[in-house]
């Protein structure tokens, strides 16, 4: 288990991380979602142990994990910004690697590099952007840690690729236990795959919370009311997050129970009433409206 104890990092006035706690349980993907400027990338920094945070402590396993280097040895980081050593091939850098990880497994290394058609004796730097990331994944994987830290692990790869490195994560995890933690804007991505949701708005946690759970406690329901009057009837003690209407169609996302909902719109008459499935890009939206990140603030100014 990976565990972060109130934990605050400030650079110079920017206080990038404020008194953030979280828990990764073994062998589940935590996906890590949050607005621009959020903390998510100098968080994950701290988990693998590469800056120290100012206050607050980071335990893998129950051991500190800065300065540790037993405990990196059960780490793999997947960095947005990725390095190579100069004028590098996918082989040596798994010569390199296997140097660092005793568990490193340079055979799957080759035989994954042909399936994804990588070349493994081609510089690196004529790779592209999707090519680099399989690279980087791949070299993850083999690696044989505990935990896998992925800092926008998807982006620039095609939708063939992406289907594949998930199948090779989901068998990693029913093998030897897995634990990948998973940064992320694509939230349509994370959902296919995650098991909980870390979510981060201005350096501090609005949630954490298995996702599952996160779509049961919450509802969008689109419905029309007779008049104004019912329209209140049915939305008093209700926690509403967001409302939209466009003529008589209103569109609400709830926090509650779906029992809970359905019973409160039945003082309301509605004459049409449905309680739709949520996306997690619709739970993003919704939480951090309500803590005053709003598109239209963008819009309108």
């Amino acid at each position: 288990m990976i565990e972060l104890l109130d934990i605050i990092k400030r650079f110079d006035d920017i206080t990038a991380v404020n008194h953030v706690s979280l828990n990764v349980a073994d062998s589940q993907v935590f996906g890590l979602v949050g607005t621009n400027g959020a903390g998510k990338s100098t968080l994950l920094r701290m988990v693998v142990g590469i800056i120290r945070p100012d206050s607050g402590i980071v335990c893998v396993d129950n051991r500190p994990v800065y300065d540790n280097p037993d405990v990196k040895k059960d780490i793999f980081f997947i960095s947005d910004d990725q390095y190579f050593l100069p004028n590098s091939t996918p082989g040596e850098m798994a010569d390199y690697y296997e140097e660092i990880y005793s568990s490193f497994d340079k055979l799957r290394f080759f035989k994954l590099c042909n399936g994804f058609g990588l070349d493994t004796e081609r510089r690196i730097s004529s790779f592209s952007k999707g090519m680099k990331k399989q690279v980087s994944i791949l070299l993850g994987i083999c690696a044989g840690t505990k935990y896998l830290i992925c800092d926008e692990t998807f982006d620039g790869l095609d939708p063939v690729v992406r289907q594949g490195v998930k199948s090779i994560l989901a068998a990693e995890m029913t093998d030897r236990g897995l634990t990948p933690i998973i940064s992320s804007h694509n939230l349509r991505e994370l959902e296919d795959i995650c098991d909980h949701i870390g979510l981060l708005h201005q350096g501090g946690v609005i949630l954490s919370e298995d996702l599952g759970d996160m779509k049961l406690r919450m509802q969008k329901v689109q419905c029309v009311f007779p008049s104004d009057d019912d329209e209140k009837k049915a939305l008093e003690g209700l926690e509403v997050m967001v409302h939209d209407k466009r003529g008589r169609l209103h569109t609400i996302t709830i926090r509650g129970e779906r029992s809970e909902i359905e019973s409160a719109f039945k003082r309301g008459n509605p004459i049409f009433f449905e309680i739709l499935p949520l996306s997690l890009e619709e739970i993003f939206i919704s939480e951090t409206e309500v803590v005053g990140y709003d598109i239209r603030k963008f819009i309108l100014g």
